[in-house]
Order: C-alpha cells, then structure tokens, then sequence
C-alpha cells in the first residue's frame, strides 16, 4: 500500500532489525490490528522488518537482512550503510506521519530514531529494551529523555531501571507467546526422519555467525552416527551458505522451521542470541556457543560488564547451561558436552529442571497482547 493512498484511521511506524524482532514483530502487528478492529476503527502499519510482520498485516518497506551488522568491526566497516538506512528511515517515517512509534530492540539504529523522533513530538514506545544494563549504561539517559514508554521482557530489567528513576512496564517474555502459537499447530515430521534422537544445530541467522560456528558443528556431526543432526535454517539465509560449509557432513537442513526443530530434539547446540532461549524454553538441554573475532571480543571484554552471555544464565543468575566461548569453544568441547548433555542421567536431568524453573520467571504468555493493548490505547486516547 501506498503511503500517499493511507487516509484516516490510525498510523503505527514499527522497527525491527533483526529476525528475532521480525518474530516479535509479527506477534505485535496482529495484536495491533485484533484492538482496532475490536474497536471498530482503522489502523495502517508501516514497517522496517521481515517477513513474519508483512504475514501478519504491516507494509514491510525494508526487510532486516539489509541491516544485520555484528560487532564492532562489521559496523565500522558498513557504517556508511548505516547512517544511510537511517537517513532514509526518517525520511519515510516524516512521509507517513505516524501518531506513535513501536521500536523493537535493535538499539544502534533505533535509539538514533527515537532522538530525532521525540524532537519532532512523535510519540516513541519501545518494545524489548537494549541490554543497556550489560554494556553502555549511559544510554539510560537518553533512553529516559526520548522513550515515552518502555516494555521490559526479563523479570530484572525493572528493578534495573528503577535504579535509575525510570518506570517501565514488565510484559513477560514474547517467546512465550510464539511458543504457545506453534504449540497449537500439529507437529509434521521433519523430513528424512529415521528414529534416531535428534541434535538441534542453531548457528544463528547471520552469516558472520553461521561462518564461525557451523563448521565446528559439522565436525562434532561426524562423531555421532547414532544421532540425527537437523539444522533450524534461517530463512533469510540462502541455501547455497549452509551447503558449501556443511559440505558431506550428515547434517539434515529444514528451513524455516526452527520450533519444529526443537519440538523434536533430545539436546541442542546453540549459537549465544534469542534461539537460547527458545531452545531452553522447549525444555531442550543445549550447550551454549560463541566465537567472534580477536578485535571484538577484545573491545567487549572491556565493555560488557555481565557474568555470562547466553540469557538463560542470565535470567537464573547462575550456570544453567554450559558457554563454550572462543578459545572454549572447540570441537573437542563440543563432542564431550553433546555427549553428557545426550545421556540419561543427574546432569541432563538437572538441567531439564532448571529450564523448567526459568520458564516460571518469565511468567505468562501475554506480552504481544499487552504491548499491543498499551499502545492501542495510547494513539486513541491522543485523538
């Protein structure tokens, strides 16, 4: 739909910049459109993101592959990409006159926006806070000066912030809300399956990331002919990536079926990011992987001050789930954890419990819902 052809109604612009805001995006935009229509009106979404926003009823103007960047190099390196991607997202944003803003984590590019946003008396709502209580906390400063409102998704981020005098809503964690979705919908086997128990491969979703940790995932394959390997693929990545690293490992791809994958699997291993906690909250045991590059870690290491990486350890405040980080991080590592991790037994068992335990921290499913319900009311009660 054309921006120029949006007459009446309501205006919503949302930003999301990666495929796990897609995701929680796309929960958003049906929840969005459920509380007009509830109330009878009209409401237009336009939106930077992917395809599970444009599913569920956004015009998606551009999709997040064009803007995944990570760390600290890959931003220098296309940072000319960048300050045009938000030069072109303002100029969209001024052309479509929304009454408010929904951001979507995603902090580098979004808190750009919501500066020149909130100069421009645009309402800003912000969805899934940027970890700012790991590294950066000076952004909680302007974070308070542009945010209208702020929807926190881990049980301590509130407290956090109250530390700094800023009231923000703890929704519960939208993953809830996808997983109880895709537990409503029948189970279809995963092509090529042969009884075997089945080991979950999540290498992530961009290539910097697929490059690093696939390979060492193919190599730990080859160890355990008695498992099934099934690797989630992003659907934003093309074939032709997975097959040239995985190369003849037995390895099977699904595509765009990452919680059918998991629905199935005995033990994952995860790259660190948001499939660590879909992962843990399918009750699958996992070992958690990480490598960056030498600059990267260097520069993080000084700058992130959090005990563990992976949320689920997080969250709990203790090692749940094993981090095999950079030097950690090797094939030899990985065969002995899968190996435990596959094993009936005191250490599976335990951390099964454990995992049980984090999804009661989180609550509810609900949070698309009250997101959406919050800021419903808001653009209504501004007419």
């Amino acid at each position: 739909m054309r921006v120029d052809s949006v007459v009446g109604g309501k205006r919503l612009y949302i930003i999301a910049g990666e495929a796990s805001g897609d995701l929680h995006g796309g929960n958003l935009v049906r929840e969005l459109i459920h509380c007009a229509r509830s109330d009878g009106k009209e409401l237009w979404i336009r939106a930077w993101g992917g395809d599970r926003m444009s599913v569920a009823g956004a015009e998606v103007v551009k999709h997040y592959s064009e803007l995944a960047f990570m760390g600290f190099t890959q931003v220098v390196l296309n940072l000319r990409t960048i300050l045009r991607n938000i030069d072109g997202c303002k100029r969209d944003i001024e052309s479509f006159k929304p009454d408010a803003l929904v951001l979507i984590d995603y902090p580098g590019f979004n808190l750009r926006i919501a500066e020149w946003a909130h100069q421009r008396g645009i309402p800003v709502h912000y969805y899934i806070s940027p970890q700012v209580w790991a590294w950066k906390k000076g952004r909680v400063q302007t974070i308070k000066k542009v945010v209208d409102r702020m929807y926190v998704i881990l049980p301590f981020e509130k407290e956090w912030y109250a530390r700094y005098g800023m009231d923000v809503e703890f929704v519960g964690h939208p993953l809830l809300d996808a997983i109880e979705q895709e537990g409503r919908t029948p189970l279809e086997p995963l092509p090529g399956a042969d009884g075997r128990p089945v080991v979950a491969l999540l290498p992530g979703s961009r290539r910097q990331e697929i490059s690093r940790m696939l390979p060492l995932m193919a190599r730990v394959a080859e160890h355990f002919p008695e498992f099934r390997f099934v690797l989630a693929a992003a659907p934003s990545v093309p074939d032709d990536t997975y097959a040239e690293v995985i190369g003849k490992a037995p390895i099977t791809v699904v595509k765009g079926r990452s919680y059918d994958v998991l629905r199935t699997a005995k033990a994952g291993l995860v790259t660190s990011g948001t499939a660590t906690l879909e992962t843990a909250l399918f009750g699958v045991p996992e070992a958690v992987c990480y490598s960056g590059g030498a600059l990267n870690v260097w520069i993080a290491r000084r700058l992130v001050d959090i005990k563990f990486i992976s949320l689920v350890n997080l969250i709990m405040g203790r090692e749940v789930v094993r981090e095999l980080i950079q030097n950690d991080l090797s094939v030899e590592n990985l065969v002995k954890e899968l190996d435990r991790l596959m094993k009936e037994g005191d250490y599976r068992d335990r951390m099964i419990k454990d995992l049980a335990a984090l999804r009661g921290k989180l609550g509810g499913p609900g949070a698309s819902r009250a997101v959406a319900t919050a800021v419903w009311k808001s653009v209504e009660g501004a007419s």
